[in-house]
């Protein structure tokens, strides 16, 4: 969601804010707003809608400032409510991503005692609560800022007669790059990666300062610690586009690339998790979103290597759900491992007593510090909000883990464990072929569904929770309304929605359910719906169906990496032709930081 950047150093502070946040544009804004100090005064500049809105010419020339992408939660979309804000004084200015909880009664009491607010925000009382507390000593203000506030916070504040930026977190990332002669404080890494690719991760509770020269953080209990400075391997061409016209399609096109990196290293010896260690008799999957479908997928691979049953749960309805007697193996999957909602449920799973593991992209994100294992995939930067590569990668680990179980369950043995490792070594190579071919895709979605209001995405067995994910991916970049449902059901209701103007895109594979496929494809083609078939071959398919993309050879339980990749396709291309805003479609946000 809401970026921030902030800098000191000894460069003009206005470009480096600017060029910061747009490396955070994937993370979703309504509105933009940055901060500049010189050496008597803050001057800020903040609107509603895109970066390009904000005119720096009118901002001071300055060293030290802070930036801001906000995503509204508390207020509507509007200039007033942009980021940063002033206390009363215009003395200091804040930018604060994440979720005031008391925040009513906080604003209350400051306008009681004679403080006035210019935003419907929630942000704003911490403004004028540091004004409240300042008396010269501006990390003294900022802790006891702090120590108010309930809720999730990620804060930075500077103040004209100080030559410094103090920040602080509580369950909304932070990040601090370590230049030469210059320091910068961030959201995420990309907005860094233009001046430093060494960073320190902030934990809950962790409050600092950053100057020109040096960096000092304590932690909760007000002790200083050193935070580890970490390498950031990937540079800023990573997350460039590439020449492709959008993230996006940069994304799908390095699915090849992210595979085999997700599984390098760890086919033969996937030592990062010692499953030994647990007594594992059931497992529940945890996450939201995309990740909720890549964790449905995952129940199908491991109920079928393991032969140990596997639950699903939504993290959002897990927090309040009842405690049982049992305590699964829990696993929570997220791409950014900043979800709120994920991570509120790891604390969850703890306090049940549930042994943990996190499954996500992103070195040191919060989640990993609520689990007892983490296995990181390896998808380098997704700067497109729309989760593709990331997607594939956490499913090339969800093999890898269902492997090494059963292995160690005994229901496989190393020759059948060496037959899976081939199929994910081919995977690579028959994503290629996919992408080296996609002219019946971009026709299919020009001249069948970039028109229709509503599409249907069917499949059976493993490829049911690939179905839901296609649907979710056109409904996030092309805006058209689809549904994802197990081929058997629709005769159970949804077939009363097909007409000759309802596309249906079925997946069908090789597998136990296709003769039943075969059943439920005759059915929707009895009701005229153009059907759009993904298959392995075309055999008696072809007389069914209006339209075929027949993806390469691949065992059945491995076939969710490669029609993903084609449903991928079909959302992009029928998004580019509608000319939607691909890589920032409309209300969302890359990763989902409040509840």
């Amino acid at each position: 969601m809401c970026g921030i950047v902030g800098y000191i150093g000894n460069t003009p502070a206005g470009d480096i804010l600017l060029k910061g946040l747009r490396r955070l544009e994937y993370r979703g804004y309504d509105s933009a707003g940055v901060a500049v100090k010189d050496s008597d005064n803050i001057a800020i500049e903040k609107k509603k809608g895109r970066i390009d809105n904000l005119d720096l010419e009118s901002i001071i020339t300055g060293n030290v400032g802070i930036g801001h992408t906000r995503w509204a939660t508390h207020g509507k979309p509007s200039d007033e409510n942009s980021h940063p804000f002033f206390d009363c004084s215009e003395s200091l200015a804040i930018v604060h991503n994440g979720i005031i909880d008391n925040f009513v009664a906080l604003k209350d009491e400051l306008e009681k005692a004679g403080h006035n607010f210019s935003s419907q925000t929630d942000s704003e009382v911490i403004a004028h609560l540091v004004e409240e507390y300042y008396q010269g000593d501006l990390m003294d203000a900022v802790t006891k800022t702090v120590s108010k506030l309930e809720g999730s916070y990620a804060i930075v504040v500077m103040h004209r007669d100080h030559d410094a930026l103090i920040f602080s977190r509580n369950q909304s990332p932070l990040v601090i790059g370590i230049g030469t002669e210059e320091n910068l404080v961030a959201s995420d890494v990309p907005a860094l990666l233009d001046h430093t690719n060494e960073v320190k991760y902030l934990q809950d509770g962790d409050i600092g300062r950053i100057t020109t020269e040096d960096v000092k953080i304590w932690n909760d209990k007000g002790l200083e610690v050193e935070r580890e400075t970490k390498v950031i391997k990937w540079s800023v061409e990573d997350a460039e586009k590439g020449g492709y016209e959008h993230y996006m399609l940069k994304e799908i096109h390095e699915q090849p690339k992210a595979i085999h990196d997700s599984f390098l290293g760890r086919l033969v010896e996937f030592n990062e998790v010692d499953f030994s260690k647990y007594d594992i008799d059931l497992i529940n999957i945890i996450s939201c979103g995309t990740s909720y479908h890549a964790g449905l997928v995952g129940k199908y691979i491991i109920e079928e290597i393991t032969g140990i049953q596997c639950m699903l749960d939504l993290a959002s309805e897990y927090r309040y759900s009842s405690s049982t007697e049992k305590y699964p193996f829990t696993i929570f999957i997220s791409q950014s491992g900043e979800t709120a909602d994920t991570i509120g449920a790891a604390k969850e799973a703890k306090r049940r007593g549930c042994k943990t593991l996190a499954i996500t992209n992103v070195l040191d994100s919060s989640l990993t510090r609520e689990v007892d294992e983490v296995i990181y995939t390896q998808a380098g930067p997704e700067i497109g909000v729309a989760a593709t590569k990331t997607f594939t990668t956490q499913l090339i680990v969800l093999y890898l883990i269902a492997i090494q179980l059963g292995l160690r369950k005994g229901k496989i043995l190393i020759e059948q464990a060496e037959t899976y490792r081939n199929e994910l070594r081919r995977l690579p190579r028959r994503v290629e072929v996919l992408l080296n071919d996609v002219d019946a895709i971009q026709d299919i979605s020009e001249r069948v569904l970039a028109d229709a209001g509503d599409i249907f995405f069917v499949g059976r067995n493993i490829n049911y929770p690939v179905a839901l994910e296609g649907a979710l991916k056109l409904k996030e970049i092309a805006y058209i309304h689809a549904a994802g449902y197990p081929a058997g059901e629709l005769k159970h209701g949804p077939f009363a929605l097909l007409t000759n103007k309802t596309p249906v895109i079925a997946i069908c594979i090789k597998d136990h359910t296709f003769e039943k496929m075969l059943g439920n494809i005759g059915e929707i083609a009895a009701r005229e719906s153009p059907i759009i078939c993904v298959c392995q071959e075309e055999m008696e398919l072809e007389k069914l169906c209006d339209e075929i993309v027949v993806i390469p050879e691949i065992s059945p339980l491995f076939s969710p990496v490669l029609i993903n990749v084609v449903l991928q396709l079909f959302a992009y291309y029928t998004a580019y032709n509608l000319g939607r805003s691909i890589d920032k479609p409309r209300n969302l946000a890359k990763s989902v930081t409040v509840e």
